[in-house]
Parts: C-alpha cells; structure tokens; sequence
C-alpha cells in the first residue's frame, strides 16, 4: 500500500525520497524489517493471550522417552498466528498489491494457514486428538492448488506478454537452455508440489526453531532467486527465465524472512511457543508456491532437502514396517522413529545440537541451490 500510495503521490509533486519506494531492494529490506519488528511486539501479547487461555501443546504418547518432549507439554501452540501476520501486513505495506504474482502466493498462504488453523483449533481447543480430519486437510490443499495451477495454466494473460508460452514450463536444475513442459498434467502437479512441501514442513515442526529456522534459510534463497528472476539483466546473466512482475515475490520473501527470525526468538530451544500447523502448512504452501511462480519446483528437492528428508524418512519408515510385517509376519524399523530428527533424539543428540546441524545442512543446500544457476 506505501508503494501504491508513493506512485500516486508522484503524480502531484516531487518531494525529497519518493524514488526509493520503486526499489524492489529497499522495500525488501523495509518489509523484512517490518515483519521482524512486529513479531518481537505482537510475540510476548499472543504467547501470553494463549497461556492464560491454556491453548498448549498435548502430550504425544508415540514421543514418550524420545528426548526431552514430555516436558513441553502445555507449552503454548498455534503460534503460526504471529509469524502469518508479522509478514501478511508487512507485504501489504511495502509490495505492490496489484501485482499478480503477490496477489496469488498471498491466496495460497493464507488458505493453507486457514486449514492449519482448523485443524490446531480442533486439536487443543476442542480437545479432539486426530483435529482437522486429514480428507478435509487435503481438500485445502488440493483447493490451493487448484487456484494456483488453474490460474497459471487458463489465464497467462493476467501475466505479462508471450507468458501463454512457459506458464506450463519448470527449469531443469544444473542444465542450460532446456526447460520441462509439464503440458496438461500442470495443474495435477502443482496441486502435488503445494500438498508435499506443505507437509513436508508440517513434519519437519518436531524441534524448539527446527521448522521456522530451515523456512526461513529456504526463503532467503527464494528472495534472490525472485529478484533475479525479475530482473532482466541479472536473468540473462544467469541464463534463467525472465519473469516481468516476479521480483515482487522478494519482498514477500523478505517479510517471511523477518518473521521468521521473529518468531525464533520465541521457538529457539526451550521453546516459549510452537508454530503449530497454523504457521507450518502455511509456510510450506508459501515455499511451493514461490517455487511453482518462479518456475523452480525442481529445485524443490535441494532448497527443501531436509523437508525432502524428512518426508523420505517417514515414507521409507511406513513403507518397510509394512513390508516386513507381511513378509515376516513382524514389522521392523530402518529408523528407531520417524521423522529423521527425531531418530537422532533416539540414538541420544540432544535436540539443539540437531537444529543447528540441520541448519547448516539448509544452508549449504541453499548456496548449492544458487551455485546451480551458474554452473548451467
């Protein structure tokens, strides 16, 4: 809205710094530190709001001996509520709200974050175990989907020129000049991106920072990638698609970023609130999201490799469980528990040090991730 107010305000005199709000870069920052501040501000008031109406975290029988996790229970949950309006208001401040990328990632957020909330309302304020039952969970997603993929793949117009041409067209990480045209199977795979990766961050949520600190790794590297992608000097440079209107996505990015560290002040080990699958499903949605419009879904599985991770472990878990069960008669487990950070609680990590080596991990991933574009 400031920079819609700052265009027009152009239009009637010049004043002293009006030009700064057309760089994406300033209102990048500005939106990152917006966010930031609101999370410290807005934290305290929502943890204490949520402890004085005893909204806390359950206990989790299948966690009983794994690390320190009996002693979280009670801690304040659906704490995804701080970090989805420290960067929805934000980006409403400082991006263009009729950009059509920005218009679109934001419907995506905000759905899956209302069915991230359905389904924490239903757990701890309702007090039923299982919450949102997992058909309806996956309704939103698919309807989040659905939106996006049908929007990208019916109406290229609402983009820019000549867009009718790759709106179906992903990159192919570490090639040059050769893209992927997904044809009509787009929609089904937008649909399938936005479903795991939401997930995938909804079980990567399992440690004090764990989630948020790894989304919030991804998203830096998605808010370069986006101001790259909107630029068609720096595009061309790296031999990537170029995509007019794109570069607003970075100051979404950034004010997801400045959340995120927000909120970490809070998460960081031991935890005064967790993210609950109101911020998870959201954030994931977002990563997809900012994926599938920049055209980058296959760089998914590096970005995101310990969502990607995690997920694996979960499905590699299940999937042997049931095989030996069958075969032998008695299911066996490749990992002492499932998802992949909570096996290393088993084997006797202490949690902290988990984090911080899966940060690092997120890290190096996420410098592979921009090192790929130049090694096409």
């Amino acid at each position: 809205m400031l920079y819609l107010l700052f265009e027009w305000l152009k239009s009637f005199s010049d004043f002293p710094g009006q030009g700064l709000f057309q760089y994406l870069s300033v209102r990048a920052v500005g939106a990152a530190i917006t966010a930031l501040l609101m999370s410290v501000v807005i934290g305290p008031k929502i943890i204490r709001y949520l402890k004085d109406k005893q909204i806390g975290e359950q206990a989790k029988l299948e966690l009983t001996g794994v690390g320190l996790h009996q002693g979280k229970t009670g801690t304040p949950t659906m704490g995804g509520l701080i970090v989805l309006i420290s960067f929805l208001v934000p980006t409403l401040l400082w991006a263009d709200i009729s950009n059509i990328y920005l218009i679109l990632i934001t419907i995506v957020t905000v759905l899956l974050g209302i069915v991230g909330f359905l389904d924490d309302y239903l757990k701890v304020i309702k007090k039923k175990k299982k919450g949102l039952v997992g058909k309806y969970k996956i309704v939103g997603q698919v309807l989040a989907g659905i939106i996006l993929g049908g929007v990208i793949y019916y109406c290229p117009d609402l983009f820019f020129n000549k867009f009718d041409q790759i709106n179906t067209l992903t990159t192919i990480p570490f090639t040059k000049n050769f893209n992927l045209d997904f044809g009509i199977l787009y929609i089904p795979v937008v649909i399938f991106v936005l479903t795991a990766t939401s997930n995938a961050v909804n079980l990567t949520d399992g440690l004090d920072g764990l989630a948020i600190g790894t989304v919030g790794i991804a998203v830096f590297a998605l808010a370069l990638i986006s101001y790259f992608s909107g630029n068609t000097i720096f595009a061309q440079y790296l031999n990537i698609m170029y995509l007019p209107g794109s570069g607003e996505l970075s100051v979404f990015s950034a004010a997801i970023l400045g959340a995120a560290l927000g909120f970490l002040w809070f998460n960081t080990y031991p935890a005064q609130i967790f993210m609950g699958d109101t911020g998870s499903l959201a954030l994931g949605g977002a990563i997809g999201g900012l994926c599938i419009l920049l055209k980058k879904e296959l760089l998914l599985v590096i970005l995101g490799g310990i969502f990607f991770a995690e997920t694996l472990s979960v499905i590699i878990q299940v999937s042997y469980f049931k095989y030996t069960k069958k075969k032998y008669g008695e299911g066996k487990r490749l990992f002492k528990i499932a998802p992949l950070h909570h096996h290393f609680e088993k084997i006797g990590w202490h949690e902290s040090k988990i984090v911080i080596r899966f940060y690092i991990i997120a890290v190096i991933l996420a410098l592979l991730t921009m090192a790929s574009f130049k090694v096409r």
